[in-house]
């Protein structure tokens, strides 16, 4: 338990050094028997509470990687703290460990969130997070693209995220969590730690303030900063029709796609043949080989050949629910829809690449 707390507050603390080092530890605080473990890089927090067996209130801070490292290396059972002339000593079993904690009162203080709660399902949430998440750019030279729009729409809450080559949209029809027409930039790193903590039952709780967003699951909250800027008019991406549709098994096509890209070296793509009752999958790579495999499929249209970078096309199915998929494009070159057969609330929009001859 406090190996976990320590790993998952540890997550938020900073690796860089600069002007405040007491950011690359966890601060422990206890309060009788609750320990609250916090770790901070000043955008985003992670705080959890657990349950201990506490004999002395009182604070430090230590190192947060040494700190994990330590406590997971020590036998299953009991685990011992206690701060004496200025070190942490850490004990379990037959194993004892002393740590020079950092300055408690370098720590930055943390207010609680006092705007309004609103409560999601945690499960579908956790699920739209996972969904979404993996479209935003990690790439901090374009901070905006690296954030999850949330979006007040007539029926709900909508989630959008696109890196410019990919873009994912997943409605919550009935979770009316911001006002009207009110639209928010969550950072997609925060998210993403989020989707590591949600799981299924429990309800979530989230506070958006003007500058920063709380979520509470459990005993843990995770507080980040909202990015400031406008999100990209994604609507217009999104074509308004595409006359060929493809059908096709969807664990079968992951399948097909992870041993064909084993030949899709470097910045090869994957090629989709689509025609007929048959989906061909390809990939060639000049001077190492090629590979290629065929699937049953349902398809509506004109015959045509559409390529697409792996990894990317990889995460859209996967992200998909349901048996089967559906690949909807206009041309070799134009941006493809996927969605779950029966998925009318989640779409991947994915821009092909152009391969010679097409």
């Amino acid at each position: 338990m406090l190996a976990d707390a320590l790993g998952t507050a540890g997550r938020a603390a900073t690796g860089r050094t600069g002007a405040l080092p007491v950011l690359s530890g966890v601060r422990l605080v206890l309060d009788g028997n609750q320990l609250s473990v916090t770790g901070t890089d000043l955008d985003l927090t992670i705080q959890l509470t657990v349950e201990v067996g506490g004999e002395a209130d009182g604070g430090v801070v230590l190192p947060a990687r040494l700190a994990s490292d330590i406590v997971r290396s020590l036998p299953a059972g009991k685990v011992e703290l206690e701060v004496s002339d200025d070190n942490v000593h850490v004990s379990g079993g037959r194993s004892q460990f002393t740590v020079r904690p950092l300055s408690i009162d370098d720590y930055p203080k943390l207010a609680a969130p006092t705007t309004s709660a609103t409560t999601l399902p945690a499960a579908e949430f956790g699920e739209a997070l996972r969904q979404v998440v993996r479209a935003a750019s990690t790439d901090d030279a374009r901070p905006i693209l690296t954030g999850v729009l949330f979006s007040a729409e007539e029926d709900g809450l909508r989630m959008v995220a696109t890196d410019s080559y990919r873009l994912a949209v997943r409605d919550l029809p009935g979770q009316q969590a911001l006002a009207n027409a009110q639209r928010v930039l969550v950072p997609g790193r925060a998210l993403g730690e989020l989707a590591r903590l949600v799981g299924g039952g429990a309800d979530l709780v989230m506070r958006l303030g003007d500058r920063d967003a709380s979520f509470e699951v459990g005993s843990t909250r995770l507080t980040t900063r909202l990015i400031d800027g406008e999100f990209p008019n994604y609507r217009q991406l999104i074509p308004a029709d595409h006359p060929n549709l493809l059908t096709v098994e969807r664990d079968a096509l992951l399948d097909a796609i992870r041993r064909v890209k084993i030949l899709a070296r470097e910045s090869t793509p994957v090629r989709l043949a689509m025609g007929g009752e048959t989906l061909r999958i390809s990939a060639i790579t000049q001077d190492v080989g090629n590979a290629s495999e065929e699937l049953d499929a349902e398809f509506r249209g004109t015959d045509l050949v559409v390529a697409f970078n792996p990894d990317y096309l990889i995460a859209g199915v996967e992200a998909c629910t349901g048996e089967h998929v559906t690949l909807a494009t206009r041309d070799g070159m134009k941006p493809a829809v996927l969605r779950g057969q029966d998925a009318a609330d989640y779409l991947y929009l994915l821009m092909p690449v152009r391969v010679p001859g097409s």
